[in-house]
């Protein structure tokens, strides 16, 4: 009798780990049902705020989950959901802190559960990682990589030399509107200083993710950005029924695919439906396949779609279309793309290949001479707020 067909390894492109750890105190080393119990037990407020956690290290091993990544994320002070919202900022240096305390959660978090998380900075780090996978072991390390969404955190490009040295190989310029451009709700093209940023980000290259950006942006970044581009999280427009500039129109999807570039797929409901609301009956599986196809139809193959699942981004369990209960239950999408007519080869890419064909490609290797001497400026891209009187 042949074995069974190894599932694919999936390679989820956006997971606000240290967001949910450092204001709810969620441990993703428990599982996911452990992490419901001890809420539910404790009356803790993440459920009612954030809804039930999707993500565990128990589910990430079932549902042969072996690449996070893993964000850096705080919202300006004018989006804060409530006094339980901790990690929020009110000024660069306040940002800049944020950002800190959650680079030092992932690499606590790796240096002390080294057997269930390891830091990605290097192709030979993914490497290690998905080889590990291929290994006849019971349990795997699952791999992270830095993603800074919003660039707040980065008070000048001077800086983005010591964010490297952190380990963080990915930068979105928005989440709201930021100096460097408009964001979700808040449109508005690159202003001087996101063209700055972009400059400086391409000498590293710092991979660019468009999630968020408005479309404005997104479109100039997409023509002028020579640095590799992604969107991480983000969903097409078209399908959504949403007026939002959250989502991603067709001109943005042709612009992401031509640039050779990788767009996760979030299954939330809101996002892929937006008359759905919370209490409603879940939406099917298959729209999230609906989001899938839509894209490669577009691109002609199955070359530039992927998973950024957001999940514990502001949403939980009962908020994912319906078969979903953890992250391990991303599985479910293989017969329904293969009931499509996706190969097996597609299948593989669509739910973790076409990530690492990115961070292989993109990703430093360790050999590679240290980007300092060819990134850093001879002066400041733009000033301080303490430099401003000095300038």
């Amino acid at each position: 009798m042949k074995d069974a067909p190894q599932k694919p390894l999936i390679i989820d492109a956006h997971e606000d780990l240290a967001w949910n750890a450092l204001t709810f105190g969620r441990d993703y080393t428990h599982s996911a049902h452990e992490t419901r119990r001890l809420e539910a037990q404790q009356g803790s407020l993440a459920p009612q705020v954030n809804g039930d956690t999707l993500l565990g290290w128990p589910e990430y091993q079932a549902g042969r989950v072996a690449v996070v990544i893993a964000t850096l994320f705080a919202a300006p002070k004018r989006r804060q959901m409530g006094d339980w919202d901790t990690q929020v900022y009110g000024d660069l240096l306040e940002a800049h802190r944020r950002y800190q305390a959650q680079v030092r959660f992932y690499h606590n978090l790796t240096k002390k559960h080294r057997r269930k998380f390891r830091l990605i900075t290097t192709r030979e780090d993914l490497a290690e990682v998905l080889a590990h996978w291929d290994k006849r072991r019971k349990t795997h390390p699952v791999g992270l990589v830095m993603l800074m969404e919003g660039a707040e955190g980065v008070r000048s490009t001077w800086e983005l030399d010591f964010w490297w040295e952190d380990g963080l190989r990915i930068i979105g310029l928005a989440w709201a509107g930021t100096r460097f451009c408009g964001g979700t709700g808040e449109i508005g093209p690159l202003t001087p200083e996101g063209h700055t940023m972009l400059r400086a980000m391409a000498r590293y290259p710092y991979i660019l993710d468009i999630s968020h950006m408005d479309e404005q942006a997104a479109l100039q970044a997409l023509e002028g950005y020579p640095g590799p581009v992604i969107a991480s999280h983000a969903n097409a427009k078209a399908l959504t029924g949403s007026p939002s500039n959250r989502h991603l129109s067709d001109e943005v999807l042709r612009r992401l695919i031509e640039r050779d570039a990788v767009i996760g797929v979030i299954p939330y409901n809101r996002f892929l439906d937006a008359r759905w609301r919370p209490g409603q009956p879940r939406l099917p599986l298959e729209a999230v396949v609906e989001q899938i196809d839509y894209i490669c139809q577009m691109a002609g193959d199955a070359r530039h779609v992927g998973l950024g699942t957001d999940f514990d981004g502001g949403f939980g369990v009962q908020a994912t279309p319906e078969g979903i209960d953890t992250i391990a239950d991303l599985q479910r999408l293989v017969p329904l793309l293969a009931q499509r007519g996706y190969r097996e080869a597609d299948i593989a890419a669509i739910l973790g290949g076409n990530w690492a064909r990115v961070l292989q490609t993109h990703l430093p290797s360790r050999d590679d001479p240290h980007p300092r001497e060819r990134a850093r400026d001879k002066r400041p891209a733009f000033l301080l707020p303490e430099q401003l009187d000095e300038g």
